[in-house]
C-alpha cells in the first residue's frame, strides 16, 4: 500500500475491493472508523477512468479531496456554494483533465449540466456514501438519493459500491433494491467492539456525575449534548475542576471550530464538549471515552457517535447518562421535530418571503441563509423552524446545507498572452499578478482556493488592499473572484409554490414521525433497561441476534457481583430474609423496605423463588419459607 502507507488491509477491505474489481454491485456495512474510503479509492485507482462518489457531507468531500491532493491524486468536489461557472469548469476538468475522483452531492445528479457532462466521462465506479439515506426505513432519508438509481441508465456496466456505517437488516435490503443491484451482495463487518464498554449511568444530577466520571478516567474524550449553550457551560465547569475542556458546535465560526478540533487532536486539552456537529470525518484513534448527557435520536446515531471511542483497539468506554425525566424530554423533542403540517407551511411561506422568491421562481437557485435574521424577523422557535426546514428537505423541496467555510477562489479569465499585455499596460498591478502566479498554480485552468491574508503578508500590503486589487481585477475581467463566506445555503429543488400546491403528504409525514418515535422508544428502552446486556441490545438492533452477553457493561457487571455465594449477594439475601420473615410483601414494597437498588432485590428474589426459599402467592406477594 505504497500510496496510503499501510502494509495490510483491515478486515473485509480486501474482500470488498475484489468484489468491485470483479464488476459486482456491492454493499459494504462497516462501522465508524472501519476504513470505508479505502474500499473505493483503491479499486478506482486500479482501473481506467474516474470514480464518481456521491455523498451529502460537504465537510467530508473537502477532507477527502484535500487528502487525495496531498497524495498527488487528482480529485474534484462539486457542492452547494459553488457558482454555475465554477461547476462548469470543474466538470470540464473531470472530462478532460485526468481526474480520478469526482465527489458530488446527490441533488446535483438531476441537473442538465451534470447529466450532459456525465455522458462524456469514463466512469469506472459509482460509490454511494451514507447509502442508508436512500431508504425511507433509515434514520436519515434524503429524497435526492432516490435519483441515484437513474444514473445506472447512463452507467450501465459500471459497478456500484454502497457504503454505510449503520443500517438495520431491512435498510440493507432496501438499499440494494433501490440501487438496482443485479444480485444481493452484502459485506458486513461485525458491530461488536470488544474493547468498548457500553455503560448507562442513572443520575438526577447529570452535570455533577459528568465531573465525577471524567475525573475518574484518563485520556481524551468527547462529551455530547444537544444544546449549544450547554456546550459552553459544561466546558467551563470541567475547566473549573481542572479537567481541560473546550467546546464545539455549528454556531461557531469555521476557523474557530477548526482551531479547536486541531488542538484537541494534538491533545492540547482533554475533553471536547460538543453537539453532534462534531465528529464526522475525525479519525483520532486514542479517544478513551464518549459520554452522552442527552439521549441521541436513535440507536444508529448513538452507535456511530459512541463508536468514536477506542479506534486504536485499546480499552475505552461509551457512557450514556439517563434519568427518568428523560421520558418527558423525548416527548417534547418529538413535538418539536414534528411541529405539524400547518406550521411547516408557515415556515415555507416565510422562508420564500425572506429570500424574496416570487411564486413560480427559484428552482435550482442557491441562497445564502442568515438563520438568526430569519428567526428574528418571523419570531419562530429555532428548533421548530429548523425541524420544518428538515421536513421540507425530506419532501424534496429544498436542500439545507449547514454553514461551512467556503474559501476565496479565483481563476484568470484571460489567457497568458492577454494577461502579459495587461501587466505591461498596468504597472500598478504587475507585482500583485506576479505574486498570484508565484503563490498558486492552475489559475488558468480551474478555480483555485487562495488566502488573502497570506497574500497580504507576502506582499506587505494590507488585507483590505489585497481585496481591493482582486475586486478591481474582477471588474476589469482579468480574474473571476469569488470572496470567502461562511453561511448556511438553501438550494431550491422546485419552484416556489403557493399554499394550495405545497404538498406535504400526511401519510409520509406520519410514517416518518412513527419511525422517529420507534427509534426514540428503542433508545429509552436501552437506557432504562436493567436486565439486557447493553452490547447485546445494540447488536440485536442491527441484526446480530446470536451474540453472547459481553460481561463488561453495567448490566453484566451488576449480575456478576450478585452471583450466589458472593458477599454482595449475601447482603441482599439477608435484607430480603429480614423483611419477608416478618410479613408478606409485594416486590415493590420489598424494594422500599430494604432501601436497596430495585434490580439487585429483583434478581436475588427471583433466585430465591427458584430455589424454593421464597413463596410467591397468587396476589404476587412474597413470603420467606422457614
Amino acid at each position: 500500500m505504497e500510496t496510503w502507507g499501510y502494509d495490510q488491509f483491515r478486515p473485509l477491505q480486501e474482500d470488498i475491493i475484489f468484489s468491485i474489481l470483479s464488476g459486482k454491485d456491492t454493499l459494504a456495512l462497516m462501522p465508524t472508523g472501519g476504513g470505508k474510503s479505502i474500499t473505493f479509492q483503491v479499486p478506482a485507482l486500479a482501473m481506467e477512468g474516474i470514480c464518481l462518489v456521491i455523498t451529502p457531507l460537504i465537510a467530508l468531500m473537502k477532507d477527502q479531496v484535500d487528502q487525495l491532493s496531498r497524495l498527488k491524486i487528482k480529485a474534484m468536489a462539486i457542492h452547494s456554494g459553488m457558482t454555475a461557472y465554477e461547476i462548469d469548469i470543474a466538470l470540464n476538468n473531470c472530462v478532460y483533465g485526468g481526474y480520478k475522483f469526482l465527489y458530488v452531492s446527490p441533488e446535483r445528479l438531476t441537473t442538465r449540466l451534470f447529466q450532459a457532462r456525465l455522458s462524456d466521462m469514463n466512469v469506472n465506479l459509482l460509490a454511494v456514501d451514507e447509502a442508508h439515506c436512500i431508504s425511507q426505513w433509515g434514520y436519515d432519508f434524503r429524497p435526492s438519493y432516490l435519483d441515484i438509481s437513474a444514473l445506472r441508465t447512463f452507467l450501465e456496466d459500471v459497478p456500484v459500491l454502497a457504503l454505510t456505517a449503520t443500517a438495520t437488516p431491512e435498510v440493507c435490503e432496501d438499499i440494494q433494491d433501490r440501487l438496482g443491484f443485479k444480485q444481493k451482495n452484502l459485506f458486513q463487518k461485525s458491530f461488536n467492539r470488544e474493547n468498548l464498554d457500553y455503560l448507562v449511568v442513572t443520575a438526577e444530577d447529570k452535570t455533577g456525575e459528568l465531573v465525577k466520571q471524567v475525573s475518574q478516567m484518563e485520556g481524551s474524550g468527547i462529551v455530547y449534548t444537544r444544546n449549544r449553550k450547554k456546550c459552553r457551560e459544561l466546558s467551563l465547569l470541567l475547566n473549573e475542576h481542572e479537567l481541560g475542556a473546550s467546546y464545539y458546535h455549528a454556531g461557531l465560526k469555521q476557523a474557530l471550530r477548526d482551531e479547536r478540533q486541531q488542538a484537541w487532536m494534538k491533545n492540547q486539552f482533554r475533553v471536547m464538549v460538543a453537539t453532534n456537529a462534531f465528529g464526522m470525518g475525525i479519525d483520532k484513534p486514542d479517544v478513551r471515552f464518549v459520554i452522552h448527557l442527552d439521549l441521541p435520536d436513535g440507536p444508529e446515531s448513538y452507535f456511530q457517535e459512541a463508536g468514536r471511542a477506542g479506534r486504536d483497539g485499546l480499552h475505552s468506554r461509551a457512557i450514556l447518562m439517563y434519568s427518568p425525566p428523560d421520558l418527558r424530554v423525548v416527548e417534547r423533542r418529538i413535538a418539536v421535530n414534528f411541529p405539524g403540517i400547518p406550521k411547516v407551511r408557515d415556515v415555507y411561506r416565510a422562508l420564500c418571503n425572506f429570500l424574496q422568491i416570487p411564486v413560480g421562481s427559484g428552482r435550482g437557485q442557491q441562497y445564502d441563509f442568515e438563520f438568526g435574521d430569519f428567526l428574528h424577523q418571523y419570531h419562530f422557535s429555532a428548533m421548530v423552524a429548523h425541524s420544518s426546514l428538515q421536513i421540507l428537505a425530506r419532501e424534496g423541496y429544498i436542500v439545507l446545507t449547514d454553514a461551512y467555510h467556503n474559501p476565496t477562489r479565483i481563476k484568470f479569465q484571460v489567457e497568458r498572452d492577454a494577461l502579459y499585455t495587461f501587466q505591461v499596460k498596468n504597472a500598478d498591478f504587475d507585482g500583485f499578478i506576479k505574486l498570484l502566479l508565484r503563490s498558486y498554480s492552475g489559475l488558468f485552468s480551474q478555480f483555485v482556493k487562495i488566502d488573502e491574508s497570506t497574500l497580504a503578508r507576502r506582499s506587505a500590503l494590507t488585507l483590505e488592499k489585497v481585496r481591493a486589487y482582486l475586486r478591481t481585477l474582477s471588474k476589469r475581467q482579468i480574474v473571476h473572484y469569488i470572496p470567502r463566506k461562511e453561511l448556511p445555503i438553501i438550494t431550491f429543488l422546485e419552484e416556489r409554490l403557493d399554499d394550495k400546491n405545497l404538498l406535504i403528504a400526511a401519510d409520509r409525514y406520519n410514517f416518518r414521525k412513527e419511525r422517529y418515535e420507534k427509534r426514540m422508544g428503542e433508545m429509552l428502552r436501552y437506557a432504562s433497561s436493567e436486565t439486557i446486556c447493553r452490547n447485546q441490545f445494540l447488536l440485536s438492533y442491527f441484526g446480530q441476534l446470536d451474540s453472547p452477553r459481553c460481561g463488561r457493561c453495567d448490566v453484566c457487571r451488576g449480575e456478576e457481583q450478585l452471583q450466589p455465594g458472593s458477599e454482595a449477594f449475601n447482603v441482599v439475601r439477608d435484607a430480603i430474609s429480614t423483611q419477608l420473615s416478618a410479613r408478606s410483601l409485594l416486590l415493590e414494597e420489598l424494594v422500599k423496605q430494604t432501601g436497596m437498588e430495585a434490580i439487585k432485590v429483583a434478581r436475588v428474589t427471583e433466585w430465591l423463588v427458584d430455589q424454593g426459599r421464597i413463596s410467591r402467592k397468587k396476589d404476587l406477594t412474597l413470603k420467606w419459607k422457614d
